[in-house]
């Protein structure tokens, strides 16, 4: 309960961390489950709007996608990482 009631204080910080994505444009990768109850799948689309190097993947997944889908995620981190992190 203690970390589900300190996540309220994240929100409000939104704007900050979407003004950090539009200045720096940090490669990012998104790999969100379309049946998350939790954090429903529409909170992944702003992102598209404030990054210009985004790869972006919605997966057949709920909360727990790493459980569910961890070899497809992973999959996911190597692609990104050889293709946007430079070695």
């Amino acid at each position: 309960m203690a970390l589900f009631y300190s996540y309220r204080t994240n929100p409000p910080l939104y704007p900050q961390w979407q003004e950090y994505f539009r200045k720096y444009q940090p490669p990012t990768l998104i790999v969100w489950g379309k049946n998350d109850l939790i954090f429903p799948a529409e909170g992944a689309y702003p992102y598209k709007r404030d990054l210009q190097t985004l790869e972006f993947h919605l997966l057949d997944t709920g909360h727990f996608a790493l459980e569910e889908e961890g070899n497809a995620i992973a999959d996911h981190i190597v692609r990104f990482m050889a293709t946007h992190i430079a070695s």
